[in-house]
């Protein structure tokens, strides 16, 4: 009987990394199409004379997407996520 439930936990660890692994190339991805994007806004804001760093435009979507988090991830962890993405942008757009 013990066997059998090891073997049920198992396999239910193995779909959850599955599923992981799933998002976890969508995240991939997602993440490599926002950078795009911000590089063609980097070369624009150039052309125009604009600063890459914009805090209160960061400000601004970081507020949106707290508003939008429906949990469980806490807001300071969002912050912390997007601050870090919005950061790796504005580096590849000097």
């Amino acid at each position: 009987m013990e066997e059998r439930e090891d073997l049920k936990f198992l396999q239910a660890l193995r779909d959850g990394r599955k599923r992981i692994d799933a998002i976890d190339r969508k995240l991939l991805s997602l993440l490599n199409q926002r950078l795009r994007i911000a590089l063609s806004i980097g070369e624009v804001k150039k052309k125009m004379g604009q600063a890459i760093y914009d805090a209160k435009r960061e400000e601004e979507v970081l507020e949106r997407l707290i508003q939008r988090n429906k949990g469980p991830l806490k807001a300071e962890a969002l912050k912390r996520i997007f601050r870090t993405i919005m950061s790796i942008c504005r580096k590849a757009q000097s």
